[in-house]
């Protein structure tokens, strides 16, 4: 007989995964099927098609979770729903991606597990993987820059038009590579290659599905990674609607769109103001958010927060005035939708260092993202290297704050001349505490008047030079206004609480179901799932109603 003690740890480990994941392939498989054992004959109307890839190969993530319970709601209403689903129909998907040792298969068998799980009594299309050997040649021959703006002309659906295939993986190859500027080596080159075929694969399956089922809508995860990306460049070229969700801004809550959903694009209405009730309940979330007790996805990003300390303020009294400069993840979604006004963040950064230079009399607090460091998902082209690299920390009038010291952002923005921000939500908190707001990347907030958003990178110098020598920064009113207004519509409308359906599982990142019945999925008993159908079938704006 073996005794434990003598099993090497990893092998536990593995034992111990493997077995907490057919527990909750069970127990998914069983509501799956109390689900399809309760939907009604199905309308006489076109399929709304559900495609996921990218929510976690293996394991129940919030995404993988919000999809199933959107597709649930619509099927519990009689609409017919197909699942498109991959049967090592990629080599790799992006989460299968093995970034130190890219040749590695991704995890398919498990994979797969879970999908016939989660789609147990369901309409589900698999594809598999048909290679492209006229393709395969090509690619080998180019360079990264070259493979970043490739397209390939095609007449899968009848029409010839170029599919820009190269476009559609870079925001994926980024994220699983945790940089954003890529390197030009064969390991990039492999990866790069491999996405390109593998984001064909998935264009000719989906188009052959679409042309088939003729859905009315596609819904899809995030929409940034490539299987998702081409199957929503398919749906739109094809006039068909499209749809992206994320997680909320509140814990155990969905955020769908019809537009990007790492963009955020929420409608604020121009006649919402906001009443006593909605002012209190507001006020509590900052408050506990100042202290750091806020989560997304399951993710603490501040374990502690602490006061700004003796040598700090003893420093920082040797200047006329203080300007907290925030950043962001380089290789976040959210990135290329703020990389309008400047190419990338690390642009944005030089600028903001010489104007350091050009201002002795002021001290520039260059404070790093706390999710740089997060474990399993650590940045390799992070600030901290930045201004290693760039001398930065030799400039007498900057301080920086590296991601894993939790100094207080409130406390530097309370003694702060503006802020300076990317596209962080910090900046949207610094205007609902009245200090003005400078921003260089296109946040979610920048369409409405909360922050000043220069529209060039010689606009935003302009407009830093002003307020750095002015004696007293003018905000407007409808700034701190419109940032309370918008918050308000983030967390309460536009975050579609699922936490009737949802609990905590063994990591931060991953979820399980509650002991929910069948009829909770009904539009009359759940705000979010009336929200969801509403916005898929009716044109709604995916907004709770109040």
């Amino acid at each position: 007989m073996v005794k434990v003690s003598n099993i090497p740890q990893r092998i536990i480990q593995r034992l111990t995964q493997a077995l907490r994941r057919y527990r909750d392939n069970s127990q998914i498989a069983r509501k799956a099927s109390e689900i399809a054992a309760h939907v009604p004959a199905l309308r006489d109307t076109r399929p709304v098609v559900f495609f996921k890839a990218s929510t976690g190969p293996s394991d129940f993530t919030y995404n993988n979770a919000f999809n199933i319970l959107a597709a649930w709601g619509l099927r519990l209403q009689g609409v017919p729903v197909i699942h498109f689903v991959c049967n090592r129909g990629m080599h790799p998907c992006v989460m299968g991606t093995y970034r130190l040792k890219p040749a590695t298969p991704p995890p398919c068998n498990t994979c797969i597990a879970h999908s016939k799980s989660l789609f147990a009594g369901a309409d589900a299309s698999w594809f598999g993987y048909h290679p492209d050997p006229t393709l395969e040649i090509f690619l080998a021959k180019l360079s990264v820059p070259q493979l970043m703006t490739f397209e390939y002309t095609h007449t899968i659906d009848g029409v010839e038009s170029p599919i820009p295939l190269g476009e559609l993986v870079t925001p994926g190859l980024r994220w699983i590579l945790r940089r954003h500027n890529l390197l030009d080596d064969e390991s990039t080159r492999y990866l790069y290659r491999q996405y390109i075929l593998s984001c064909w694969n998935v264009a000719r399956e989906f188009s052959t599905l679409v042309l088939r089922t003729n859905p009315q809508a596609v819904v899809v995860f995030n929409g940034q990674f490539y299987p998702e990306a081409v199957a929503r460049w398919i749906s739109k070229r094809q006039g068909i609607r499209s749809f992206t969700h994320e997680v909320g801004f509140q814990p155990f809550s969905v955020f769908f769109t019809a537009g990007e959903a790492t963009a955020s694009p929420i409608p604020l209405p121009e006649e919402f103001e906001m009443n006593g009730e909605q002012d209190a309940l507001l006020d509590e979330y900052l408050e506990k958010r100042r202290y750091g007790q806020f989560s997304m996805a399951g993710i603490n990003f501040w374990p502690k927060m602490k006061a700004l300390d003796a040598d700090f303020l003893t420093k920082a009294a040797r200047f006329r005035q203080i300007v907290p400069v925030f950043t962001n993840v380089v290789f976040d979604t959210s990135q290329p939708h703020a990389n309008i006004v400047f190419t990338d963040m690390f642009a944005w950064l030089e600028q903001v260092v010489d104007l350091a230079r050009l201002h002795p009399d002021t001290l520039f607090v260059i404070r790093a993202h706390p999710d740089e460091t997060r474990p399993g998902k650590e940045s390799l082209e992070t600030v901290q290297d930045w201004v290693a690299q760039n001398g930065v920390t030799d400039i007498p009038n900057i301080i920086f704050i590296a991601p894993t010291d939790y100094l207080s952002s409130y406390e530097l923005i309370q003694r702060s001349k503006f802020v300076m921000i990317y596209n962080s939500t910090i900046g949207m908190e610094a205007a609902i505490m009245g200090v003005a707001v400078l921003c260089g990347g296109k946040a979610r907030f920048t369409p409405y008047e909360t922050v000043f958003f220069p529209q060039s990178a010689a606009d935003f110098r302009s407009q830093a030079e002003v307020l750095l020598a002015s004696e007293k920064v003018d905000v407007p009113e409808a700034f701190r206004s419109n940032a309370r207004r918008f918050l308000y519509y983030q967390l309460f409308r536009a975050s579609l609480p699922c936490d009737p359906f949802l609990t905590t599982s063994v990591h931060p990142s991953l979820t399980r179901f509650k002991d929910f019945a069948w009829d909770q999925l009904l539009p009359e008993r759940s705000p979010a799932i009336a929200a969801i159908l509403e916005g898929l079938l009716q044109n709604g704006d995916f907004m709770l109603k109040e």
